[in-house]
């Protein structure tokens, strides 16, 4: 399969959770406030890559930012990833060097992020941990990033069924008022 049809089709699985520009949700923002606790990093970030963006869900530690472009994110490549993408020290792995990222004075060093992946299989952003030093995980540590990582899509998940079932119950009483008034219509006549 082609990498546009591929993207396409993450695209769409995107939209069905009709999530980016939300308003901020205490949800997400327990577990991006747990995974800076927990992994001892000062960043932690729900995202979400769209077209041209990478729009923040959720965010602890880093202030007064919504989203990045698309281009200089590690995100963007981290969603081609099945597993934690990692990159310990940003100034010797080669596919960092050219990040602006790193090289501005953000001077970020470490990157880890496990992807927010559907049940159909696709990734639609990530829960990452950044440090702006050289840092180290360990297998369970990238484990336990995995899983929350889940967590996250298991909400995500659970706001899509519950929209659908209230999208659902709407069109049924909509139904229900139509055939209620048909039969008054019909028992009046």
């Amino acid at each position: 399969m082609s990498t546009m049809v591929i993207e396409n089709a993450r695209m769409k699985a995107l939209q069905r959770y009709d999530i980016l520009d939300t308003p901020a949700d205490g949800s997400f923002d327990r577990i991006t406030a747990l995974a800076s606790k927990m992994f001892n990093m000062p960043i932690a970030l729900i995202t979400l890559v769209d077209h041209d963006r990478i729009w923040f869900k959720s965010k602890s530690g880093l202030e007064g930012v919504e989203q990045i472009d698309r281009v200089p994110g590690l995100c963007a490549s981290a969603i081609f990833s099945k597993e934690v993408y990692l990159v310990e020290n940003a100034l010797e792995d080669p596919r960092t060097l050219a990040n602006p990222l790193i090289s501005s004075d953000f001077g970020l060093r470490f990157y880890a992020a496990a992807p927010l992946q559907t049940h159909d299989g696709h990734n639609l952003g990530t829960l990452c941990i950044i440090d702006r030093n050289q840092r180290y995980i360990n297998r369970e540590q990238m484990e336990m990033l995995q899983e929350m990582a889940a967590i996250v899509m298991d909400e995500m998940e659970l706001r899509l069924a519950a929209r659908t079932a209230i999208e659902n119950s709407e069109k049924q009483i909509s139904e229900l008022k139509r055939e209620n008034e048909a039969l008054r219509g019909r028992l009046s006549s």
